[in-house]
């Protein structure tokens, strides 16, 4: 296995902009837990709000029990703003309506790296990846870019709001290509914790025996192995300055 490369820390302010409530807790939430305990401001941004997750329940008291889910988790890993956009789960498209909404949290929130979840069209085998993590995984890329541009959805620039375009980096946790890596042996347990607290989800996959821990520590021994430490959480970065 190639090793990971460390990813670089020197950075105070991250958005996470992913599909759905629980994209995070699939592996990145540990790494988040690791920043927040460094003093990085980290804001969560759900394009929906998971409404279409759960079979057994109505979109709408699924939207309000995943939102609260969502809320909870972000606070495990010390993360206290959760915005939640309110598109519609499960049928999102990559496209200019879907950049510019996320256009507009990046000129709010001006981050310096933004954080996804892999948007691949597989996770690295015969699996492959859910449409709205792809649509989002695209449009982030091209959000950061338009947030910069002042002509681009140029109406959002009222009552202050300015483009920015200090974003250095965009940075898609689980890619099957990542090839940086956090050490997170020492927020490990918050991560489990964090995932932990999307139980109705959980529930509601109807997956037997299913434990959380486990499943978090298959991924995080494998890319420690890669890193030379107990657990780690891989990405795949994606510099945003021309030429690099």
């Amino acid at each position: 296995m190639e090793p990971l490369h460390s990813l670089s820390e020197d950075w105070e302010r991250a958005l996470c902009v992913v599909a759905h409530p629980d994209d995070l807790e699939f592996g990145a939430a540990a790494a988040i837990a690791r920043w927040t305990a460094q003093g990085k401001h980290v804001v969560y941004c759900m394009v929906t709000s998971g409404e279409a997750g759960i079979d057994g329940m109505h979109p709408d008291e699924a939207r309000r029990i995943r939102e609260a889910e969502q809320v909870e988790s972000a606070r495990i890993v010390g993360v206290d703003t959760v915005d939640f956009l309110g598109l519609t789960d499960g049928v999102l498209e990559y496209g200019v309506a879907l950049r510019r909404v996320i256009a507009e949290r990046v000129r709010r929130h001006r981050p310096e790296i933004v954080i996804t979840a892999n948007f691949q069209e597989t996770w690295g085998g015969r699996n492959f990846n859910q449409a709205d993590h792809i649509a989002v995984g695209r449009a982030v890329i091209d959000a950061v870019r338009d947030a910069g541009n002042r002509w681009v959805f140029k109406d959002q620039l009222v009552d202050g709001l300015e483009p920015w375009g200090g974003v250095r980096e965009v940075w898609a946790a689980g890619s099957p290509t990542g090839g940086h890596g956090v050490d997170v042996t020492a927020t490990f347990e918050a991560g489990v914790e964090s995932l932990r607290a999307h139980a109705a989800y959980i529930e509601g996959l109807g997956w037997e025996n299913w434990d959380p821990r486990e499943f978090l520590e298959g991924i995080a021994r494998q890319a420690g192995q890669r890193m030379g430490v107990a657990f780690a959480t891989t990405f795949e970065v994606y510099p945003m300055g021309w030429g690099e």
